[in-house]
């Protein structure tokens, strides 16, 4: 069986800068797949090199075993479900009608929603929590309502692979929880995630496997117990860092002050 989203060897960069330089990553099918490292490794680089917002100058990237740029637009949109880290949407549309912008690539040639499209963008609101908002404008949300509305539109949309670039980013920690346990749900009922992640001790409870992204090049990947180990934090951070087992088993990392170290 192919991969849901594979890289090899790809490149990429923008404004003239490189980011990332040499990197080879698969997204394997029905699996959660955490992406993790410092801020402007290139995390959010390479979700938009998936997704062809960012053009890769050297490399490959398959979708489910086919060449990124050979697959046509409206079906990449079929296939790829992303949630970005912000969300701009320039007018006040209600939170339903985000959620319906999801079913957009399954609407016939005239573009109407049908019963059908209403049914399942209530249900996605519904089953992320924020039914209640379903008629409240976007921009009298909150950072965390907005998100969850966002994800809720990812779930309607219905597309096998999902991308995430920080989807916990403006949530507090129950409602953290609450997607991530969702991300964890629709994988079991078949999809593929890639979740970026800063947070180490939800990406290790949460993910199948994690792969860290420094200085533009994946440095390791494996399950959470064998990528967070004191070798790879140190370079990937540059902090040094003991690591515990937590309560369900998943590693936990406890930095070291600098001032403890002295």
């Amino acid at each position: 069986m192919s991969a849901a989203l594979e890289l090899r060897d790809v490149a990429a960069g923008f404004e003239g800068r490189a980011v990332l330089h040499k990197v080879d990553l698969s997204l394997e099918p029905g699996e959660v797949l955490g992406l993790v490292g410092p801020n402007g490794a290139g995390k959010t680089t390479l979700v938009r090199v998936a997704t062809r917002l960012v053009r890769a100058e050297r490399g490959s990237v398959l979708v489910e075993g086919r060449p990124l740029e050979s697959i046509p637009r409206s079906e990449l949109a079929r296939t790829i479900a992303v949630v970005p880290q912000e969300t701009q949407i320039p007018f006040a549309f209600r939170a339903l009608e985000v959620v319906l912008m999801g079913r957009a690539p399954h609407l016939g040639l005239l573009g109407f929603e049908t019963a059908r499209d209403l049914a399942i963008a209530n249900a996605a609101l519904e089953r992320v929590g924020v039914a209640h908002l379903a008629d409240r404008p976007l921009p009298l949300l909150s950072g965390g309502e907005r998100q969850l509305v966002v994800v809720a539109r990812a779930l309607a949309q219905d597309a096998p692979i999902w991308l995430l670039d920080e989807p916990t980013a403006f949530l507090d920690l129950r409602h953290r929880l609450e997607v991530l346990e969702l991300v964890r749900e629709v994988t079991r009922e078949g999809r593929s995630a890639l979740v970026v992640s800063h947070d180490l001790g939800l990406a290790s409870r949460f993910c199948d496997r994690l792969a860290v992204l420094a200085e533009g090049e994946i440095i390791a990947v494996g399950r959470p117990s064998q990528v967070l180990v004191p070798p790879v934090i140190r370079r990937a951070f540059g902090i040094d860092a003991t690591i515990l087992e937590g309560p369900d088993g998943a590693p936990l990392v406890v930095p070291r002050l600098a001032s403890a170290a002295a």
